[in-house]
């Protein structure tokens, strides 16, 4: 099976303009994503997606293969809809280019169902929130599943909603294990054929109530498989997001 990774980036980030090619560990943090992205197991292909020749010097700088997109796409997913029209492969992998520390078996997880399963159109990966922040946080999306795993609804509030326990909600249940409730991580694996189409539908009013792509899928009776990591990343969002990374960088060597 031909799989591709498609790393979406681009320059003009609203809360961190350029965080592409931050820097960590003396390397842009596009390198870290590219370079970690290509050590699963399961991947063929990386590619980085952008709209910004920074980002496509620094990429060939480092001997990266880059593809360069239109400008006015809204969504990472559009952009990567627009090289996976142009590419020869079964599976597209969408890994987002502010994961500098993304587990290169954290990408195999997610793929792996695809393997078994020749309906699955769609799958991502899910891990267990370990205290009251991340849980109450709506910059921390969460998920519930049925019991084939397949994702039931995605939400920026708390999911699901404990309504006997809510008033004694401590980290300790969290990091207990008592209450199980888990955080999305934004990895996404699509059929080639069908990210094509999915870039293609209509917003729905779910997606744009809670902004999450994902939704959209939901919404039209997409079944997402929704696969649970053991892992944890760190996504860069803003300057402060990035200390931390540089931070957990430097403690990893």
């Amino acid at each position: 099976m031909n799989i591709t990774a498609v790393i979406p980036a681009r320059y003009a980030s609203t809360r961190f303009p350029g965080k592409a090619l931050a820097e960590i560990g003396g390397k842009p943090m596009i390198q870290h994503v590219y370079e970690r992205t290509s050590r699963a197991s399961l991947v063929g292909n990386v590619i980085v997606a952008t709209d910004d020749a920074r980002i496509q010097q620094a990429v060939a700088a480092f001997g990266g293969r880059c593809c360069m997109t239109r400008s006015d796409h809204e969504t990472g997913t559009d952009r990567l809809a627009e090289v996976a029209a142009g590419l020869d492969a079964d599976i597209i992998v969408n890994v987002q280019g502010d994961e500098p520390l993304i587990v290169p078996e954290m990408i195999d997880q997610a793929i792996q169902p695809f393997l078994i399963d020749s309906e699955l159109r769609m799958g991502t990966l899910k891990t267990r929130i370990k205290c009251l922040h991340d849980f109450l946080s709506p910059n921390v999306v969460k998920v519930v599943a049925d019991r084939e795993a397949n994702a039931l609804y995605f939400s920026r509030s708390p999911l699901p909603f404990f309504r006997d326990k809510w008033q004694d909600l401590k980290d300790e249940s969290f990091a207990s294990g008592k209450l199980l409730c888990f955080k999305h991580v934004g990895l996404y694996v699509f059929r080639r054929d069908f990210l094509v189409e999915f870039a293609a539908l209509t917003p729905t009013f779910l997606e744009i109530s809670e902004k999450l792509e994902q939704l959209r899928a939901v919404e039209n009776g997409i079944r997402i498989r929704v696969v649970e990591t053991e892992f944890e990343s760190i996504g860069v969002d803003t300057p402060d997001d990035l200390a931390k990374a540089r931070e957990r960088f430097k403690n990893l060597q």
